[in-house]
């Protein structure tokens, strides 16, 4: 309570003294923005006399939109606001009464000049991917690759990102991302978050904002830096939206649909939004493994093909309320829902030193499962003044539900005869909830001319609660077998704050500095076993960004921060999760979090060109250890602590423009990693040379038909204890509009050549394990999309809709 006290006598100090600044000088501020309502930059920006007309002062509106221009002397004046291919635009009069005289214009429109635009006919090529001091911005928003395409198949080709077979992202060669949604945690990770982003279809998508190395604002979580995925705005006054329709064929045919309605009349903006899809997808996979025994070797050799199907609803509803031009409430929600079934046959061969323990195992594994996400919102935004003091607040509530059934059956044969040995039918029900509750506040204001402080504070609340019903079924009864059997509820509190501090050093030197505090309790009850693991820590992580403008074109940052992965709450859960006689997977307790300390320095060229070299350790790194058991032969994956993990990387961000139909972004990482894990009491180091590079190309064909181009090849990698091999894919896609640009017809081919697929192993204590898989992410899709509206253009305001927690429930 007194830390809460403390930061509020603070907010009410520095709003004083701001005030007290505020009355020296005066200042007209806004934003121009285009016909769709996004930041329009390069905008004059004059104001004139209202009697002679004459230009007094002015400026011209940065890249997104916001403008500044110091108050003229008293008098009456306007603004008129005018830009190359749009129409000028003049305000009403209005009074300046002295020097300390302050007014924000808010969001000014400017309307495209038809008149222009139908004399000359200009297709441009949209940047796909831009930069700025902060952060790497994607473009996806009318792309031909995202059309038909999920969320997560537009961050698998995003620069220097990879994900491996179990949903783990890695950001230029190091793992450990923080996956955000408009702004706020998805409280998922790993598989969760895969079959969120998955279910989620790439047309609602805006951008993906990549951020290496976050200042002290953002959670403290996510060791290799923040994607952050924007939705698609509401950008129009009366009703306006799409409806879409995709069909597409991997081996197995799959639809989706869906349609966005939005509606804005006075001071209320509502959105809506139905997402419909049925994806059926398979995977097929070898596995190798040769054990030591003590008798000899033994060889288990495994085929498998695994079916699934997916069906996923979700809805989006969403309404702000302007209570004035300076202050506005709202409401947002996101439903998830995804009906999940799949079989996985497999056939191994078990060769035992002596022959006559050798097996043939005949395997089938069966799943059900229902997943429900329900996400709420509640928001404040505020401008306490007309010169930057900004209020925001955020309560969030997330409820996830995931019931999955497995069955189990299994046939053992002496291996090369039809002697049945053995069999068994195992049933097995894991009920999972999560109930998370977030809160937070953010404060900013100007200090001085350059200057800007921001201060926040957060307090986030979860409970996980796991259970795992394991039977076997004799005789068609079910006996329930308590040695797979468990129930583990995880309970954390997290309270944090943090201050942050930017300013202008001089006309070739910005700084931005930050301090955030977490501090963590959790606790970890395995109700079966009747063990309490609890954890209780204060952790500090400081930030510091410097930029260094040595001339126009050219531009230095070097970044510094600290950061930190807590475990997914599946990774504490110490249950047995059993996939064949011989493979199951186990949680652990007692696991730790990584820390990350990250250095980089990133040099801009032409505001376009980015190198970036980078130096990371992280203690505590979490990764899977495959353990193996030679009394029976079984091998249990599980996560552990690795003691360290470096990674020294540099990426290019090339962008290239052909001509004015041709556009290609470029992206390559070449990073050294290097994994040490100490096993009987001696370190065990896996290191490689990675090099990474990702090339899209933007070409506008005849007849408005834009083509667009993925190609790409990552080499040989390493991730915990894992050896990955090298793999290459290309994509094509075909866009074409029609009636006006309200229709859009895309046709898509991913993985063209079928080369994508993953093949990893790990060598420890002697024992191999190899696995090859394909994901079957060679497929053919035609999406259909039909875009309309009623009323006219507006200004609209992004908001921020996602927290962090959830992240980590690993849905």
């Amino acid at each position: 309570m007194k830390k809460l006290f403390y930061l509020l006598a603070l907010v009410l100090l520095s709003t004083l003294s701001h005030n007290t600044l505020a009355q020296q000088e005066g200042w007209l501020t806004g934003q121009v923005l285009d016909e769709k309502g996004q930041g329009l930059g390069f905008v004059n920006v004059a104001v004139v006399s209202s009697s002679t007309n004459a230009v007094v002062t002015g400026a011209i509106a940065e890249m997104e939109g916001a403008f500044r221009i110091k108050t003229p002397v008293k008098g009456s004046y306007k603004l008129k606001l005018s830009g190359l291919g749009y129409l000028p635009l003049v305000t009403e009069t209005f009074e300046v009464t002295g020097p300390d005289f302050n007014r924000d214009f808010g969001k000014l429109q400017l309307k495209p000049d038809v008149k222009t635009l139908k004399e000359v006919t200009i297709q441009t090529m949209r940047p796909t991917i831009t930069n700025d001091a902060e952060k790497m911005v994607v473009s996806v928003e009318g792309t031909g690759l995202a059309q038909g395409s999920t969320a997560y198949e537009v961050l698998e080709k995003s620069p220097g990102v990879w994900i491996d077979q179990d949903g783990n992202i890695t950001l230029n060669g190091k793992p450990g991302v923080q996956v955000m949604i408009n702004g706020k945690q998805s409280y998922l990770s790993g598989k969760q978050l895969q079959n969120l982003l998955q279910g989620m279809s790439a047309e609602n998508l805006k951008d993906l904002e990549i951020i290496t190395n976050p200042s002290a604002r953002y959670d403290a979580e996510g060791a290799s830096g923040i994607i952050n995925i924007n939705l698609k705005k509401n950008e129009a006054y009366g009703m306006n939206g799409n409806v879409y329709v995709g069909y597409q064929y991997n081996r197995m045919s799959s639809f989706n649909s869906g349609f966005d309605l939005n509606h804005k009349s006075g001071r209320w903006n509502t959105t809506a939004g139905v997402d419909f899809s049925r994806r059926k997808s398979f995977r097929d996979m070898e596995m190798e493994r040769i054990f030591n025994d003590p008798e000899g070797r033994s060889y288990f050799d495994q085929v498998g093909i695994e079916e699934r199907e997916r069906i996923n609803p979700t809805l989006r509803l969403g309404t702000d309320y302007e209570i004035n031009e300076r202050h506005s409430v709202g409401f947002m929600s996101n439903l998830f829902y995804n009906a999940n079934e799949g079989i996985f046959n497999t056939e191994s061969d078990l060769r035992r030193p002596v022959a006559a323990d050798s097996r043939h195992i005949s395997a089938t594994n069966e799943h059900e499962s229902t997943y429900r996400n329900g996400t709420f919102n509640l928001h404040y935004n505020g401008k306490l003044d007309t010169v930057g003091t900004t209020l925001s607040a955020d309560v969030d509530y997330a409820r996830i539900t995931d019931e999955t059934d497995f069955v189990f059956k299994n046939r053992q044969f002496v291996l090369g005869t039809n002697e049945l040995v053995s069999q068994e039918h195992l049933t097995s029900y894991n009920p999972t909830g999560y109930d998370i509750l977030a809160a937070k506040v953010d404060f900013g204001k100007k200090l001085g001319q350059d200057g800007k402080l921001e201060l926040g504070a957060k307090a986030s609340h979860v409970v996980s609660d796991n259970e795992l019903l394991f039977y076997e079924i004799t005789d068609g009864r079910q006996v329930l077998d308590p040695r797979r059997t468990s129930h583990f509820v995880y309970t954390e509190n997290i309270y944090a704050g943090y201050a942050n501090y930017s300013t202008k050093l001089s006309d070739t030197w910005k700084v931005m500095a930050g301090l955030r505090a977490e501090h963590t309790s959790s606790e970890g009850n395995s109700i079966t076993l009747k063990d309490i693991t609890k954890r209780n820590y204060l952790d500090l992580f400081p930030s510091l960004f410097l930029q260094q403008k040595v001339s126009d074109n050219y531009q230095v940052s070097y970044k510094y921060s600290r950061r930190i992965n807590r475990p997914y709450y599946s990774q504490l859960n110490p249950f047995i999760f059993y996939l064949d006689p011989y493979t199951w997977s186990q949680g652990y307790p007692n696991l730790k979090p990584q820390y990350t300390n990250s250095f980089e320095v990133t040099q801009t060229l032409k505001e376009k060109y980015n190198l970036m070299a980078g130096y990371s350790i992280t203690t505590d790194f979490i990764g899977e250890i495959p353990t193996y058991n030679s009394e029976d032969n079984t091998t249990v994956f599980g996560q552990r602590n690795i003691e360290s993990y470096k990674n020294l990387y540099t990426t290019l961000v090339a962008p290239v423009r052909v001509s004015g139909k041709w556009e290609m972004n470029n992206t390559a990482t070449l990073a050294y990693q290097r994994y040490t894990k100490e096993v009987n009491a001696q370190d065990v180091v896996n290191d490689e040379v990675l090099f990474f590079v990702q090339s899209n190309q933007n070409i506008q064909l005849p007849k408005n038909v834009r083509m667009e181009l993925n190609a790409g090849f990552q080499g040989p990698a390493v991730y915990g204890l894992y050896e990955i091999q090298s793999q290459w894919w290309l994509d094509a896609g075909l866009k074409r509009t029609f009636l006006d640009d309200r229709l859009t017809l895309s046709l898509n081919a991913t993985d063209i050549f079928k080369t994508r697929v993953l093949k990893v192993k790990t060598h420890l204590e002697g024992n191999l394990n190899a696995i090859d898989q394909y994901q079957g992410t060679q497929s053919i899709r035609i999406n259909l999309r039909y875009n309309f509206a009623k009323g006219k253009d507006f200004e609209t305001k992004k908001r921020n809709t996602n927290v962090e927690e959830i992240n980590r429930t690993g849905n």
